[in-house]
């Protein structure tokens, strides 16, 4: 006769995931099916397999696709982060369009761009805020603290600081890269801050 005791832990998988690294696997199976499948095609049970949990689990967490997908991508995407003091506005600005390039390239960004070309108006505002949050106000941010930090050091003149001289990177950036398709190399964005931005700014 079989020990009920040792029947009842056998059926208890010894590698079940919980908490944070279940949560990891799923938003990576997300990804993963919207690298292979797309966003109509991606299912709650496609994630869930290839999560290699249920569906319940998923839901527990996030009541739909799109609360998951958004969530997914949020984390994908890597944050910029400060940028020290390199010197100069332009060393400054360079080093800021090299990180947001990163971000934009990811495999967050990337999953992310390919959604808002595929997803209907509703949803697509709702992807447009993880731009927002992740990419294009942390830019801006960073953008108008660098000009100010310019003008401290006396290389940017001080009236440089209003909302259109601070949205000219992210506008080249984003337009160039997803409507005329530049990939954004190192010579180009040199060309970005000495051609654009500097005379722009110079005092």
């Amino acid at each position: 006769m079989v020990d009920s005791r040792w029947s009842s832990a056998s059926s208890v998988s010894p590698g079940r995931r919980r908490g944070p690294e279940l949560e990891r696997a799923i938003l990576d199976a997300a990804l993963e099916q919207l690298g292979t499948v797309g966003w109509h095609a991606l299912t709650m049970e496609g994630v869930a397999a290839g999560a290699q949990t249920g569906k319940a689990a998923l839901y527990r967490r996030w009541p739909s696709k799109a609360d998951l997908v958004a969530e997914a991508l949020r984390t994908a995407m890597p944050q910029i982060g400060d940028i020290p003091d390199c010197g100069s506005v332009r060393e400054d600005l360079r080093l800021l369009c090299v990180r947001t390039r990163e971000v934009m390239y990811s495999r967050g960004g990337q999953a992310l761009w390919s959604v808002l070309h595929e997803c209907d108006h509703a949803h697509a505002e709702r992807f447009h805020e993880v731009i927002s949050s992740r990419l294009q106000e942390p830019v801006r941010r960073l953008i108008g603290e660098l000009l100010m930090r310019g003008i401290r050091r006396g290389d940017v003149r001080p009236d440089a600081t209003g909302p259109l001289v601070v949205d000219v990177i992210p506008a080249m950036l984003m337009y160039r890269s997803k409507v005329c398709g530049s990939e954004w190399e190192d010579a180009e964005i040199a060309e970005l801050i000495d051609g654009v931005m500097v005379p722009l700014l110079r005092v």
